[in-house]
């Protein structure tokens, strides 16, 4: 069987050219935001991108077919279609069926780098959940990125996950991570979330040069780049610590993958939709980061 892979033209024209080209996910479009907003939300994404001269690389999973940059009718079908999220682990019987679904994180690596894309924004990484002790329950991203040479621009994770844990993963998997102006690991809502990081970038540049680095020692993981939202634009701290508190109670007696849906729901309602504007601002934060990582990516040559 044939690699099932699909590049849109203008997506493998800007890699045959050695210019930048940045890989977005679409579990975001299809689960992580409202219809229709889901949609507009996307185009904009995708036109963040554009309007700095790079080329956007949506990926999704369509008919059997791995895409790597989507047509607006393909956008729409993700933003419109009830399908289902395709991690790595889904994606030989997604394939085999002929089916369709959105892109993880980890779905999302893994597609985009078969492509040759180098660059990935997104909006929170997934992690280890809070009591993974006993569930074991950690988000297939982690692995996935020690095995992935990609670079992922990510606003942390949510706050909802055990962060210190987290890290400690990342650690023992040995996937580089970097902050981007910062040294302090950011928690989605929250700029930051009290846990300090070893390495700090100032730019892109910086980023593309621990890339070169990355690649010249024969590695073959990922690049994360944390990404903080200014002070200005978190969620209100006080506001983010009730609705938290609030949904992990309510949770109480959840287990398994109803946990992470609910949590995020209720801390939409509990906010009143505030939550929900900040995620669409670290997407937007992330790719114009991702945009100039990118770009200085091409620039190396």
């Amino acid at each position: 069987m044939s690699l099932p892979l699909s590049v849109s033209p203008d997506v493998a024209e800007a890699l045959g050219a050695g210019d930048p080209v940045v890989a977005l996910e679409s579990t975001i479009i299809s689960h992580g935001l409202p219809r229709p907003r889901n949609l507009d939300a996307a185009r904009d994404f995708e036109g963040i991108l554009r309007e700095r001269d790079v080329t956007p690389a949506t990926v999704a999973v369509l008919d059997g077919t791995l895409k790597v940059g989507l047509t607006d009718d393909e956008l729409r079908r993700v933003a419109e279609e009830d399908i289902v999220k395709v991690s790595v682990r889904d994606l030989p019987v997604v394939v085999s069926r002929g089916g369709s679904g959105a892109t993880t994180v980890a779905g999302t690596a893994f597609i985009a780098s078969l492509a040759g894309v180098r660059v990935f924004a997104t909006g929170g990484l997934g992690g280890v959940h809070r009591g993974a002790s006993t569930t074991f329950d950690e988000s297939a991203d982690l692995p996935v990125l020690a095995q992935v040479p990609i670079t992922v621009v990510s606003a942390g994770v949510k706050s909802i996950l055990d962060i210190p844990a987290t890290l400690e993963r990342l650690e023992t998997l040995s996937v580089t991570v970097v902050g981007y102006r910062t040294d302090e690991f950011p928690s989605f809502w929250l700029t930051t979330s009290g846990e300090r990081l070893d390495w700090s970038v100032p730019d892109g540049a910086a980023v593309a040069e621990v890339m070169a680095a990355n690649d010249a020692l024969g590695r073959r993981s990922a690049v994360l780049v944390a990404n903080p939202l200014p002070p200005e634009q978190q969620l209100d701290p006080s506001v983010h610590d009730a609705a938290l508190a609030q949904a992990l109670a309510e949770a109480d007696g959840l287990t398994g993958k109803e946990v992470t849906p609910f949590l995020l729901q209720r801390i939409v309602e509990i906010t009143g939709g505030t939550s929900l504007e900040v995620n669409l601002e670290i997407a937007a934060n992330n790719i114009r980061v991702a945009a100039d990582i990118a770009r200085a990516w091409a620039a190396r040559g």
